[in-house]
């Protein structure tokens, strides 16, 4: 609500607060917080933010996109610029790094400047649609879950665009954490998730993993410390532009991971 001087007026968007004499308007905090980890997405970013924006806006939902870009040498800081121009600071917070460090870390970057109480974390290729999230949402009220994670591999889900060596790296992978570290879900490479904001504060205290293993080593430790997690089926939609990211030392960062989880936990 508006408040001046000790009066209220009706609004549910900010607050005005009397200060030396001049008013000072306060954004009230998003509901919720888009981390959008981005490395060479030019092509990809816009499309993704109109998505975003489209899903939250027919809901009535409040929302913020930080986008954490690693320094892409395609530009994509510079689109970035440009959608914020377009779409507002309060919506679009840009809050780049110097170089590619990792994805896990990337999330712990982004999360120091999400002002929402939920945090949803994707992918910004494009393989995550937006129109997953109402979806997410609703479940998440349902059952006050702390988490709820996107799964290609239930009933409803699936991925499109892979090729069969790929789907043998995905399934293969989550076939094994399923043997290994039993964590209660299905799909436990997916980055797809909507989280309880102080819930993901926690978690990111206690992992370790960077990479492709930091999606794995969440989960389990949620499931370590007894957080409530839903699942919701998502189509999973290869990018049309640009590269996956996903090459040898993923795999292997990934395997070792893996093990290092299973000796510990």
């Amino acid at each position: 609500a508006y408040e001046m001087c000790g009066r209220h007026w009706s609004s549910d968007v900010c607050s005005a607060d009397l200060e030396r004499g001049a008013v000072i308007i306060k954004m009230a905090a998003p509901t919720y917080s888009v981390i959008l980890p981005t490395y060479n997405e030019r092509e990809n970013l816009p499309l993704m933010v109109w998505l975003l924006n489209k899903a939250f806006e027919e809901n009535k939902q409040s929302f913020e996109i930080i986008v954490i870009d690693d320094n892409s040498p395609d530009g994509t800081q510079k689109v970035a610029e440009q959608l914020q121009q377009l779409y507002g600071a309060e919506k679009i917070v840009l809050k780049p790094r110097a170089g590619k460090l990792g994805l896990g870390t990337a999330y712990i970057h982004g999360l120091k400047f999400a002002r929402g109480t939920f945090v949803i974390i994707m992918d910004a290729d494009l393989s995550h649609h937006p129109k997953f999230i109402s979806s997410f949402i609703k479940l998440q009220k349902e059952g006050n879950f702390d988490i709820v994670t996107g799964t290609r591999y239930a009933p409803g889900g699936g991925v499109y665009g892979w090729d069969l060596k790929r789907k043998i790296i995905s399934r293969g992978a989550n076939f094994l954490t399923q043997i290994l570290l039993q964590p209660g879900v299905s799909d436990v490479t997916g980055s797809f998730r909507l989280y309880k904001k102080e819930v993901l504060q926690s978690l990111v205290e206690k992992c370790k993993s960077k990479g492709y293993v930091f999606q794995m080593e969440m989960i389990v430790r949620a499931r370590q410390a007894g957080y409530k997690i839903a699942e919701v089926p998502i189509h999973f939609l290869d990018r049309v532009y640009g590269e996956s990211k996903l090459g040898g030392n993923e795999i292997f960062g990934f395997a070792r991971g893996l093990i290092q989880l299973f000796l510990s936990s």
